[in-house]
């Protein structure tokens, strides 16, 4: 009997299989064109607690808005809007 069950794996639950959220890019959602560097509270949502820009697959944001993005926090930067480092910022 043993001998046939070989090759077979039996679980007592069944395999649990994630389906996650489908990650959105928010500015295609909404239609926006243009990232204003000029407004920090929007950009502090790409931002983490220690002021580094969040990556696309935790915003889901598409490559051409992230690099939108990516420049707009580092211009708001530049112009003292937003820190470069910081603790706890949220």
């Amino acid at each position: 009997m043993a001998a046939n069950n070989q090759g077979e794996i039996r679980y007592l639950t069944p395999l649990s299989v994630d389906t996650k959220k489908k990650k959105y890019c928010r500015f295609k959602k909404s239609g926006i064109r243009y990232i204003d560097y000029k407004d920090p509270e929007f950009l502090k949502k790409f931002l983490n607690e220690q002021g580094k820009i969040l990556p696309r697959r935790i915003t889901g944001t598409s490559l051409k808005f992230q690099r939108r993005v990516a420049q707009a926090v580092k211009r708001a930067r530049h112009l003292a809007l937003l820190p470069y480092v910081t603790d706890m910022m949220k």
